[in-house]
């Protein structure tokens, strides 16, 4: 049983500078203050759990989270301070009950989330264990450590919108976290410094830490990112592969895509996309299509199946109903889990078992605006999940998941 004794909340800044939400928990018989950081994306799902902002244009563009910290600090301090709660199942339908909403409209995804996951932490640390053994124990799962998938490349809504793509992303196939964060190092400063040599460009990072080059043509940021494997001594395709965000929605426009100015056809993308893969050795398309494109993703699945992991996120959501529904179609194989998407802890808990039951791989993922919070890592740990995507090696929002990671294989914890 978990007796709460005290909740509360307040606005702190993301990794873009815009306001979230950090969260506290106290518990009876327990004086240790628990607190938890929610991030917030920049290229959202249409069925993603709704945020909710102030709206008041004169404090920060009208994405204040005032609004958020008062319903915790009075409506959720009432009904959740003095209560006391069997599990984390309990607690979630609980805040699922008092909001009501299919999408989280009354008291918002941010409010929801941060509660469901301080009451995480602070039921792990009354139980005394790790935070990713709170996790297992929620999914049944063996801990694992992730395989690392790292942005190298970012366009889209994560830089300048110079390239229509949104990540490109080294996968090190490596034995350790230790081992793929130094390969990712050299290649990164490695592309960092042809693109100086060959563009005469100062290194400019995106939101999530990836290189932004002036390269408006996908294909040249792939040739970068070869030629930077290559450089350092690394075979594509054996040693490391690529992955790619391709997060289609943001450059689909009446029923075609958008692709360097000219109007092209979701079967003209798709076999972009297959020639993308095979040149570049590409394991994971992630959104290879827009997200309400259901009619042509079991065809980018027919056509890659076999040759790289064919990616749900805006399609999916983190959303059970969703994933039911590609399964059934067959519009996918893998899920990218995105908590925030979704709400609360134990809704991306389902979302992660129907996956898996499926034989889906999962990758956890961070936001474009995250916070020096390291929950993510013990959750793609404590879930065994197949891989993380936390950003790049830059930045400290990203670094204090590698550096969890880093903590939890050396067995500090």
């Amino acid at each position: 049983m978990v007796d709460i004794r005290e909740v509360k909340a307040l606005e702190v800044l993301d990794s873009r500078g815009k306001p979230t939400i950090k969260a506290y928990m106290k518990l009876v018989g327990d004086n240790f203050l628990y607190s938890v950081c929610v991030p917030s994306g920049a290229s959202t799902g249409i069925n993603e759990a709704m945020e909710i902002r102030d709206g008041d244009q004169k404090r920060f563009g009208g994405n204040g989270c005032l609004k958020v910290v008062e319903s915790i600090n009075t409506f959720f301090k009432e009904k959740l301070e003095n209560k006391d709660f069997l599990n984390q199942s309990e607690f979630d339908n609980y805040l699922l009950e008092l909001d009501g909403t299919k999408n989280k409209t009354k008291f918002g995804g941010n409010c929801l989330l941060a509660l469901s996951l301080v009451f995480a932490k602070a039921h792990a640390g009354n139980l005394k264990i790790p935070l990713f053994e709170y996790f297992s124990l929620l999914a049944n799962t063996v801990p694992k450590l992730p395989t690392l998938t790292i942005n190298l490349f970012s366009g889209g809504k994560h830089a300048g919108g110079q390239a229509p793509i949104q990540d490109i992303l080294l996968v090190p196939q490596v034995d350790s976290i230790q081992a793929a964060l130094e390969m990712t190092y050299n290649i990164y400063y490695k592309a960092a410094s042809n693109l100086k040599e060959s563009h005469n460009m100062r290194l400019l990072r995106a939101d999530e830490g990836g290189l932004s080059p002036d390269c408006n043509i996908a294909d040249e940021l792939f040739d970068h990112a070869k030629q930077a494997i290559l450089d350092c001594g690394y075979v594509l395709g054996q040693d490391i592969f690529l992955a790619v965000d391709v997060a289609a929605s943001h450059f689909h426009e009446n029923g075609q895509y958008n692709y360097h100015g000219k109007n092209i056809s979701s079967i003209d993308l798709i076999e972009k996309l297959a020639q993308w893969q095979k040149k570049y050795s590409i394991i994971s398309i992630e959104d290879g299509l827009e997200e309400e494109d259901w009619d042509h993703w079991p065809e980018l699945v027919k056509r890659l199946n076999g040759c790289c992991e064919i990616m749900g996120d805006d399609l999916l959501c983190t959303n059970p109903t969703l994933i039911k529904k590609a399964q059934a179609s067959l519009a996918a194989t893998a899920l990218l889990l995105k908590v925030n998407q979704v709400g609360t802890l134990s809704e991306a808990l389902e979302s992660f078992k129907l996956a898996k039951n499926k034989d889906w791989r999962v990758t956890v993922s961070a936001r474009s605006g995250e916070t020096e919070d390291s929950w993510l890592a013990d959750l793609a740990y404590g879930l065994g999940a197949d891989y993380i995507k936390i950003g790049s090696i830059t930045q400290s929002e990203r670094l204090s998941k590698y550096n969890r990671l880093l903590e939890i294989e050396a067995g500090i914890y």
